[in-house]
């Protein structure tokens, strides 16, 4: 692998599967790494509880999806009986290589601990000693995600809800003007580890 953007987009794809080590990515199926090929990241996936189970390699060509959206391509492939041409199977160190066209599947939807990852991710890596540290969160249900956030010119704990489906990004570079911003204040009475809470919900 030579091509920088390839480089990055493996890169990116390998951060974003570490979280799926800690549990099956699809009923009984479990992610045993992302290798690196020509083009493409290959994902590998067990299929069965025990060490009997077949392992096979998803082949994702780099550029067709975003990173982001590949744990969910996987979900819907692993979901159901898929049908592959012989031209998309092949073989590599054992394992059974399977050519996805991402173009072609309508990824599953991230589930809600998934979409707090993204945006509990985005914000933890700002690394600005300026900006709002997250402290703690807490997922209420519905999209909902609690946000506790200390700021370093700001005594006490602020509650800051959103919604998972928001975009971390622009979350990310607004939050520190947005806590600040009394519109969105309201009182915390049924939440007493936050001094306040700010409500971004609608933001």
């Amino acid at each position: 692998m030579t091509d920088r953007e390839d480089r990055d987009r493996q890169a990116a794809v390998s951060r974003l599967l570490l979280y799926y080590l800690n549990g099956p990515i699809a009923e009984g199926c479990r992610l045993r790494g992302v290798l690196p090929a020509p083009g493409a990241a290959r994902i590998a996936i067990q299929a069965g509880e025990d060490d009997a189970g077949a392992t096979f390699l998803y082949e994702i060509p780099h550029g067709t999806v975003a990173p982001c959206r590949i744990p969910g391509i996987l979900r819907t492939v692993l979901a159901g009986t898929q049908l592959y041409s012989s031209s998309d199977i092949g073989e590599a160190m054992g394992m059974t290589v399977i050519r996805l066209r991402p173009e072609e599947i309508t990824p599953d939807p991230e589930p809600e601990q998934g979409q707090a990852l993204a945006v509990l991710r985005a914000l933890s890596d700002s690394g600005d000693e300026g900006n709002a540290l997250v402290v703690g969160f807490l997922l209420l249900g519905h999209g909902l995600l609690r946000l506790y956030v200390q700021r370093p010119d700001h005594p006490g704990t602020i509650g800051v809800d959103i919604r998972c489906t928001g975009t971390p990004t622009a979350l990310t570079a607004s939050l520190p003007a947005l806590i600040e911003e009394e519109q969105y204040h309201q009182p915390s009475p049924d939440d007493p580890h936050c001094d306040f809470l700010v409500d971004l919900t609608d933001w």
